[in-house]
């Protein structure tokens, strides 16, 4: 197919490999209406008892004294950033803009070359941390993927047509990683530092865990199975109390191809997606060990949680294998009572899972814990619909697998062997600082109730995902027993369910706390600010039309996890996602990123006129200079 680099990821994992039809639909179809029966009228007593049961809820109408601190922005359509009265924004950096002074600035015309690539921000950011020691400041930076149209629009087709081409989309990929400095009322990025850094698609990394070293990893080039190059498609990121920076493959089968058409796909490849065709970045035609038919184990070396030291620039990057193999979004750190770190992973892709991680040692304040994910225990979530739910341990004897590394490479397979509960896409997950709770956003699913997981296990419309065709995604609360992230029993709810109540009556209008003017559909990034307010960025629909009317560009809410109140905080240019969300030392600035404006070539932000389309992160304060979160 020519057009496979239109496609968005979901769609060509769902070319690649068409889930099947689910059989008993009329079963299904029951569940679903019957569901649908409890949330019927979204905004009525059923829903509100779903969406905000085991909340200190209060009615809305009651919430004016509520801790926000800015009156809601409306959707908006424009080219532009959207930020409450009292707010201002500006560009902190773009795609291509260099890192060094010996980097070339950014051109419009050919978009760069390799060489150029190398010495510049990443395309496509996405999650983002700050990092502080002697009194300087790093920002790393995952850099999810490239917009091909765009990176290799100076050729005729739009497409890479040779190494160079390759070489700059693989540099182009990766992590970002610079120092910031204080700039006026804001920051700037400081060229020339010593801590500047550039991770990407060729950067030798060392393979850690239990999957370290097997078979499944060993490849010509590394016969050591110990050794890779890279990391792509770097999606949420998660960050340590010992200073490291995670960064979450997310996306890697769409890299890959075989240049033999008779290769024979292993059911274990098409269980992630890989397949004879890549996405159209035909890094193959330059670097073989994309070529599937040659090189059959390199896509077992991704899929990882890479653990990256960003105040050395002379580390190695590691990848985690103990925290499984799958569709990483971010990767949410939080430190037991016990000592014990607890990571909570999601799987993006419909109907996969939601996992955690407990490590087998515990953090020492003042001790080394650069090994701490290097081994532990591997979990899936189980949702049952009476509001509890159970953390099953991925083993050998749970899973009947060979290994604990095959469980490692084979996480998927391991989910469903043990009965896991299909979610409507679990993206970022994000761990209440206060008190023992977390989030997942779950950004939607088309599929529901219509068809099996790419590994045929079942989608019901119930429990954690309660409507059918779900476009428009919810987000997910759980409690932990008695407190204790380690604990494998937890109590869960739904905060919201994100909808449209002015075109919908009935569940899809959204929960309680949903209404014409905070609206949203397809909650994606979440995270939480010092004084515990719930963040959510958005990456769906933009049409502004039909079951979307109202909705406008994507956008950035806040949410108060003990009323349940969401407010709309800022809104995106054109075609956008708002992805990856942190604050400076001083929590007087906000960064926030903007992905992919003019995807579908209707923008040209930040630079405006007729100028390339750039992905950016832009910092947002306060006029009067208080803290922002």
């Amino acid at each position: 197919m020519s057009d496979l680099q239109d496609l968005s990821f979901d769609d060509f994992d769902k070319w690649r490999r068409p889930p099947p039809t689910i059989t008993d639909f009329d079963r299904v179809l029951a569940t679903a209406m019957s569901r649908r029966g409890v949330l019927r009228a979204g905004v009525g007593a059923g829903a509100t008892a779903l969406a905000l049961s085991g909340s200190a809820m209060v009615p809305l109408a009651a919430m004016a004294s509520s801790r926000f601190a800015f009156e809601a922005v409306r959707a908006s359509t424009l080219d532009t950033v959207t930020v409450p009265d009292g707010y201002q924004w500006d560009v902190l950096t773009r795609w291509g803009d260099p890192l060094w002074s010996d980097g070339a600035a950014f051109d419009q015309q050919s978009r760069g070359t390799a060489a150029s690539q190398r010495r510049a921000v990443g395309d496509n950011n996405d999650g983002m941390g700050v990092f502080s020691k002697d009194g300087r400041h790093v920002l790393a930076v995952n850099n999810e993927y490239v917009n091909r149209d765009i990176l290799h629009g100076n050729r005729a087709d739009n497409k890479p047509v040779n190494a160079d081409d390759v070489a700059k989309s693989k540099a182009a990929h990766g992590v970002s990683v610079m120092e910031i400095v204080p700039d006026g009322d804001g920051w700037a990025v400081q060229l020339d530092s010593d801590l500047n850094r550039r991770i990407t698609a060729d950067t030798p990394m060392q393979l850690t865990g239990p999957a370290a070293g097997h078979d499944l990893l060993k490849t010509a080039a590394d016969p050591s199975g110990t050794k890779v190059l890279g990391t792509f498609n770097n999606c949420g990121y998660g960050q340590t109390p010992w200073g490291t920076y995670l960064t979450c493959e997310e996306n890697f089968n769409g890299y890959f191809s075989a240049s033999d058409d008779t290769f024979d796909v292993p059911d274990d490849f098409k269980r992630y997606g890989i397949g004879k065709k890549d996405r159209g970045y035909a890094w193959a035609m330059a670097d073989e060990r994309f070529d599937i038919a040659k090189h059959p184990n390199e896509p077992n070396r991704f899929g990882y949680v890479v653990e990256i030291d960003p105040l050395n620039p002379t580390s190695m990057p590691k990848k985690r294998t103990a925290l499984g193999r799958f569709k990483h979004e971010n990767a949410a750190l939080v430190i037991a009572e016990s000592g014990h770190v607890v990571v909570y992973l999601g799987d993006d892709e419909r109907g996969e899972f939601l996992y955690k991680f407990v490590s087998r040692d515990r953090y020492q304040p003042a001790g080394d814990n650069a090994e701490l994910l290097a081994d532990g225990t591997l979990y899936v979530a189980k949702f049952n619909d009476d509001q509890t739910g159970r953390w099953i341990a991925l083993t050998p004897e749970t899973t009947g697998m060979a290994s604990k590394a095959e469980i490692c490479v084979h996480t998927r397979q391991a989910a469903s062997a043990v009965g896991a509960t299909t979610m409507d896409r679990p993206e970022w997950v994000a761990a209440h600082p206060m008190r023992a709770e977390a989030y997942v956003a779950l950004t939607n699913n088309k599929n529901r109730g219509k068809k099996p997981n790419k590994g045929g296990d079942a989608t019901p419309v119930g429990g954690p995902n309660p409507r059918a065709e779900n476009n428009y995604g919810q987000i997910v609360r759980w409690r932990p027993a008695d407190g204790d992230h380690t604990d494998v029993a937890f109590t869960w709810d739904i905060f919201v369910l994100a909808g449209n109540p002015v075109v919908h009556k009935d569940a899809y209008g959204g929960s309680k706390n949903i209404n014409a003017e905070n609206m949203f559909n397809s909650p994606d990034g979440l995270a939480f600010d010092s004084l515990g307010n719930l963040w959510i960025q958005t990456d769906g629909k933009y049409s502004n039309e039909g079951d979307f009317a109202g909705q406008g560009n994507n956008q950035m809410l806040q949410a108060d996890p003990d009323t349940g109140e969401i407010r709309r905080f800022m809104v995106g240019p054109k075609e956008c996602e708002i992805t990856g969300l942190c604050w400076a030392p001083d929590k007087r600035t906000m960064f926030v990123g903007i992905q992919h404006p003019g995807e579908k070539g209707g923008s040209h932000f930040p630079d405006g006129g007729n100028s390339v389309p750039r992905s950016c992160i832009v910092q947002i304060r306060r006029d009067d200079g208080k803290v922002i979160g």
